[in-house]
């Protein structure tokens, strides 16, 4: 079995059985007997069952946070950039809904370096997005009676809680979730022309 493949194979079946059986319920040893790998192969990875949970979220932060700079850096007027955000944030969320499932569901028992490092990461990324809502306000875009933490808020309770309804099944797609929700809520922060 190739390096990353082994992280994949160990990745894979920590996200099956914290899913079928909770994070508390599941040990070491039947994560390795799932992926097919011995426990040094998987300690030369992940040190621990907790650096295998945070591994699971950082995978996905590290994904929306390189696609957040690469649609900010592309340029344009804050409403287009933020459209595209938006519909990558919930497009990459419902890609790894189960890794997402697992990590909302199992967040609160990482150790709380861990737990302050995802706060951090998560903060910042919220951050650039309301520095986008920001922009947009300023350009006259976007509505000003509301507080632009109260705006972040409702639309990553969105994202948070696809995992809660959402089925790949259908019967809309991803990409159709994805403008749907976003039309949405661009619309609730669209400022009204009399």
């Amino acid at each position: 079995m190739k390096q990353t493949s082994v992280a994949d194979a160990v990745t894979r079946a920590a996200v099956d059985l914290f899913a079928e059986q909770g994070y508390a319920n599941t040990s070491v040893q039947q994560i390795v007997e799932a992926a097919g790998v011995t426990k040094g192969a998987m300690y030369h990875y992940f040190e621990s069952k907790d650096d295998l949970l945070f591994g699971i979220y950082d995978r996905l932060l590290t994904l929306q946070k390189a696609r957040l700079d690469e649609i900010v850096a592309g340029g344009g007027a804050a409403d287009a950039i933020l459209r595209a955000v938006c519909v990558d944030v919930l497009e990459t969320s419902i890609e790894f809904l189960p890794e997402g499932t697992v990590f909302f569901r199992s967040a609160h028992m990482l150790s709380a370096p861990r737990q302050q490092e995802v706060t951090r990461r998560r903060r910042a990324y919220h951050d650039e997005v309301a520095a986008l809502i920001a922009q947009g306000q300023a350009e006259g875009l976007f509505r000003t009676d509301i507080p632009v933490p109260v705006l972040i808020a409702h639309f990553f309770s969105d994202v948070h809680y696809l995992s809660h309804w959402y089925s790949p099944a259908g019967p809309e797609s991803a990409s159709q979730l994805a403008a749907q929700l976003t039309d949405l809520f661009l619309t609730s922060i669209r400022t009204t022309k009399e």
